[in-house]
């Protein structure tokens, strides 16, 4: 992870100045920006490993950065934000953010959520590839293939995806699923794990006839159904 570069995006100088600081003390490149408009160019310019990203910008929110970049990009994002409504972060990780952190924050509690997601995004050596019917899940590349088409998701679809696939028939609760993608079994965010499956049933189920891949376990959670 040492020398991977990070996108800092907040309209406060002192926040930008501070976790640019913390962020050179473990190793990272760091680039900047200040509003809406400048994340975008700067994103595209420097295409880091990582965007620290405010929701509240000016010139553009950090909703429409994290939306537009999307449509770009599988770059992992964590939103920051003062505004604590779970609609808002319902709303931020239903874009395709990975985590969500609420102000006032410490830049430890930050560069600890970074280091969980880059561990994701980068992985570790490969251990398997794994195949359910048409779908194919490289853990090795990081990559997903659906009736050989390539699949692009997001570090934390490709776990809940990797950890559900790896497991058919398994029943997870969400919090087990929310240990597994975001490794902070908190209760009080189990929710945002139905976030993340309807966004990856988007990219891999049928437009018709129900989820084929993953089944909702009413009154507890998810399971893969196997495929032959």
């Amino acid at each position: 992870m040492i020398g991977q570069k990070i996108l800092v995006v907040d309209d406060e100088p002192k926040i930008v100045s501070v976790m640019r600081d913390y962020l050179a003390k473990d190793g990272f490149r760091v680039v900047e920006a200040y509003d809406g408009p400048s994340a975008l160019a700067t994103a595209r310019r420097e295409k880091p490993d990582l965007i620290v990203l405010d929701l509240m910008l000016p010139g553009m929110s950090g909703l429409e950065v994290c939306r537009t970049l999307r449509r770009e990009s599988n770059v992992p994002i964590i939103m920051l934000t003062a505004r604590a409504e779970e609609t808002d972060k319902l709303i931020g990780l239903g874009l395709g953010a990975d985590d969500y952190v609420v102000k006032p924050f410490s830049p430890r509690e930050v560069v600890a959520r970074m280091h969980a997601v880059l561990r994701r995004v980068g992985g570790g050596p490969a251990l398997s590839v794994i195949q359910q019917g048409d779908l194919i899940i490289d853990l090795e590349r990081h990559a997903v293939t659906l009736a050989g088409e390539p699949v692009d998701l997001t570090p934390t679809e490709f776990d809940l995806l990797a950890a559900l696939a790896g497991n058919p028939g398994k029943v997870f609760t969400r919090i087990q699923l929310l240990e597994r993608t975001q490794h902070q079994p908190y209760e009080g965010y189990a929710r945002v794990i139905d976030v993340h499956v309807k966004n990856l049933r988007h990219k891999i189920e049928p437009a018709e006839g129900g989820p084929r891949y993953i089944q909702t376990v009413y009154g507890v959670g998810y399971k893969f159904a196997p495929q032959d």
